[in-house]
């Protein structure tokens, strides 16, 4: 079985579609990154995207790993979408609990009885996987309840319920620019990422102090993952996704991770006003000097 679900994942890894890789001015961020991640062991996936020039770097990042809680993401938006379209309400009761609670019991605390009440109202992951592909967002895979996941034998290299880390990018620069959800959804969903409470030792532990961080985490046996969105201080955002299987000290790695993108991309617009003005490179010292 085990030898099947390796096979099934190798495929699955070469049938996706092919995704952007790094945009050749971060280039020099890649090669940063894959060095840092050279010496961890485990396997790491990353992508990260600026929201604005649309930028991008990833190391592994077409490569399948399980979502595990981030896959909340799009249960989350795959019900806003119903809000919008005045099928549901926010202020529904389910099982006896509104769509709020559920809403915020997932994204803040993760509470994974709360997510498979939503899966179950939206008519299951099936639905929700129709949503994913309605908006052509291949590389995103959701098969189970978490309930179902848990229950199964663990297997980090299953390719259900999984996501490449540019896939998973894609997905948060759609809702990020409102071609998913309308605007006050879409402002639900981010305002309840940024309350998250969970993973603070992942991309938020090296970030600087009051950095803006909205993103859900996720955890299983032998897997570390986040993903969500990073403000710069010039007030750019990144959406950004980290996916750590394997190894030891995965929340370290990604939390590294992240600080390097953050310089990185501080460090592109930098480089990209430099090329801009030739005339006084001369006279503008190195940055880091």
């Amino acid at each position: 079985m085990r030898l099947l679900a390796m096979l099934s994942w190798l495929f699955f890894a070469v049938a996706a579609p092919a995704q952007a890789a790094s945009s050749p001015q971060l280039q020099p961020l890649e090669l940063q990154l894959s060095s840092l991640l050279a010496g961890r062991s485990g396997d790491v996936g990353l992508a990260a995207i600026d929201l604005r020039s649309g930028q991008t770097v990833s190391v592994n990042g077409d490569k399948a790993y399980p979502m595990a809680s981030t896959v909340k993401v799009a249960v989350a938006a795959a019900y806003l979408a119903q809000v919008d379209y005045g099928r549901r309400s926010i202020d529904d009761l389910i099982g006896g609990r509104s769509a709020h609670s559920l809403m915020q019991a997932m994204l803040i605390r993760s509470d994974n009885q709360a997510t498979d009440i939503l899966i179950r109202d939206l008519g299951g992951p099936s639905a929700v996987q129709a949503w994913i592909d309605f908006h052509r967002l291949p590389g995103v895979r959701i098969d189970r309840t978490i309930a179902q996941l848990l229950a199964a034998k663990r297997d980090l290299y299953d390719p259900r319920d999984s996501a490449t880390p540019e896939a998973m990018v894609t997905l948060l620069r759609e809702l990020d620019q409102g071609r998913l959800l309308r605007p006050a959804s879409k402002n639900y969903l981010l305002s309840t990422m940024r309350r998250c409470t969970t993973g603070s030792n992942r991309m938020k532990a090296f970030l600087p102090f009051g950095t803006p961080v909205e993103h859900k985490t996720g955890t299983l046996d032998g897997l570390t993952t986040d993903v969500g969105f990073i403000t710069l201080p010039d007030g750019r955002r990144l959406a950004v996704a980290f996916f750590a299987r394997g190894g030891v000290d995965r929340p370290r790695s990604i939390a590294e991770a992240a600080l390097t993108i953050y310089e990185g991309f501080k460090r592109s617009v930098f480089n990209r006003f430099q090329s801009m003005t030739p005339t006084i490179q001369t006279a503008v010292p190195a940055y880091g000097q």
